[in-house]
């Protein structure tokens, strides 16, 4: 069993968010939502980043370093979008982490830390047209980081992985699931 931290996106703690942590819990791991919106949900993405503009980019980041201060280090950290900077920062800067896992976003490498820490590993999933998407930042990371996947997908929705959102591409999130499991295995 492995510790995971999945940090929702700029809608919130949705419903699919929580569907999403079920089937990695499923696969016997230990997976923690914190809810960095204080319990508000967005109907778009436009409106929760909004909402996380009017709170701050670096309060959310916050947010999120406060969540696992409880947790053991040996972690795999794990961020939707928005979420990514959380699990971003924590992967670079909180010893022990395993990897982490980026789904519809990421932040440049340098963005927490000079460099990226030996023995982190990353995989990064997104659309191939993705206007949200961070698809050129996650080929650079990608680049950069020895231990590093990238996994591309073909559409222009953003969230695909979030069963309660339109957006929601099951065949895709399948291959998600599927590839990140595997890694946590690889890890544990």
């Amino acid at each position: 069993m492995t510790d995971i931290v999945l940090f929702h996106h700029a809608q919130g703690l949705t419903p699919g968010v929580h569907a999403f942590a079920d089937r990695l819990r499923a696969a016997g791991h230990r997976v923690t939502t914190p809810d960095l919106f204080d319990g508000r949900v967005f109907a778009t993405v436009e409106e929760g980043v909004a909402h996380a503009e009017e709170i701050g980019f670096d309060a959310v980041v916050q947010r999120g370093v406060e969540a696992v201060a409880g947790l053991p280090e040996r972690v795999v950290y794990a961020g939707s979008s928005l979420g990514a900077m959380p699990a971003q920062k924590l992967a670079q800067t909180r010893p022990g982490a395993l990897a982490v896992l980026l789904y519809h976003g990421a932040v440049p490498a340098t963005a927490f830390a000079p460099s990226w820490p030996a023995g982190v590993a990353v995989q990064a999933h997104v659309n191939d047209e993705d206007a949200w998407g961070d698809l050129d930042v996650m080929r650079e990371l990608v680049g950069l980081v020895p231990d590093a996947e990238l996994f591309t997908y073909r559409g222009s929705t953003h969230l695909f992985t979030d069963s309660s959102l339109d957006a929601y591409d099951a065949a895709a999130t399948e291959l998600v699931v599927e590839r990140s499991l595997a890694l946590v295995a690889r890890l544990s």
